[in-house]
Formats: C-alpha cells, sequence, structure tokens
C-alpha cells in the first residue's frame, strides 16, 4: 500500500532538530520508525546525500527538508 507525504514549506536541519529535540525524538529512531537505514538519514540530514532523487529524496521529503511530494510503498523494517 503507498502512502503520499507532502511537504509544502521545508525546514532547515537546525529546525528540523530542534523539532526532534521537543518531540524527544532521535534521527536514530525516526529512521527505524520509518524503515530507512540510519546511515543514509544522516548523509541526507548532514548533506552529503543531497536528496534530488530516490531515497534520499525520500527522506528530505518525509523529514520535512525538502519541499515535495513523494509516494511511499511500506517500507519494511530496518533492524
Amino acid at each position: 500500500m503507498a502512502t503520499t507525504h507532502t511537504c509544502k514549506k521545508a525546514l532547515t536541519v537546525q529546525e528540523l532538530k530542534a523539532k526532534f529535540l521537543r518531540e524527544g525524538k532521535t534521527l536514530k529512531q525516526w529512521a527505524l520508525d520509518n524503515g530507512y537505514p540510519y546511515n543514509t538519514v544522516c548523509k541526507v540530514v548532514g548533506g552529503t546525500r543531497k536528496g534530488i532523487y530516490g531515497v534520499g529524496h525520500e527522506i528530505a521529503v518525509r523529514l520535512g527538508i525538502k519541499e515535495g511530494t513523494v509516494e511511499v510503498n511500506d517500507r519494511p523494517k530496518v533492524a
């Protein structure tokens, strides 16, 4: 089953980190909850992976640091 995620106003990385801090979340927990490798999520947030297409793009939009819409199939949980 596919789920559509939309980000209309992108957050800065600092805003994202502040949001996670307020909510008591970590990037690792977000990655596990959403079925992405923690390493890849860190690279997107850190700017090593630009998030122009593919999984990097999905992660950036779902985190809210890139405007856009992605349709994501349910991902198996990463161990």
